[in-house]
């Protein structure tokens, strides 16, 4: 029997990082969920797992930087992929300036897109997706995009069961 995952294994999309800041807490975690959604105006849609620290962030903020991960960076993805920022600060040790409205960009990861949040919905699933207008792009040239297959092993910071709320169907 096949399962969704046999299918997106072979999709393999490229990782990214997203980034974000509210009432001067700091959050960022790698995310495999992520689209353009939009061509005029600019839309781009990220999911974020309900168990993520960023999650929680992400429900107080209106900014985000999507950082783009080339083939050179499997470290940083795996630093933001393995370790929990309920427990861990993510930026400790890591060369960041911030924008005017306080998001983390990662002088490591030069090609991103600073957003600004549009909407977020939550449609009972472990991730919920945030639909943002992309406000400012930048590029540092062509790279090969990080994708999952090119990281093995990576065991998230938090699994997908840990999310803060668990819906509840009714039975059919």
């Amino acid at each position: 029997m096949n399962t969704i995952e046999d299918l997106m294994g072979s999709v393999d999309s490229p990782l990214i990082v997203v980034t974000t800041s509210a009432e001067g807490e700091r959050a960022g975690c790698l995310v495999g969920f992520h689209s353009q959604a939009s061509i005029d105006p600019e839309h781009y849609c990220f999911w974020l797992s309900k168990a993520n620290h960023t999650y929680r962030v992400a429900l107080r903020s209106d900014h985000f930087a999507v950082h783009f991960l080339t083939t050179a960076d499997r470290e940083l993805a795996r630093h933001f992929g393995a370790l929990s920022g309920s427990e861990t600060d993510k930026f400790a040790g890591l060369d960041f300036t911030v924008t005017e409205d306080g998001v983390p960009l990662l002088a490591d990861l030069p090609n991103r897109l600073i957003v600004e949040r549009i909407t977020m919905l939550d449609d009972g699933g472990d991730h919920v997706c945030t639909t943002a207008r992309v406000t400012s792009v930048e590029v540092a040239g062509d790279f090969t995009a990080l994708r999952p297959s090119q990281l093995g092993d990576l065991t998230p910071g938090h699994g997908s069961d840990e999310r803060a709320v668990h819906p509840s169907y009714p039975s059919q």
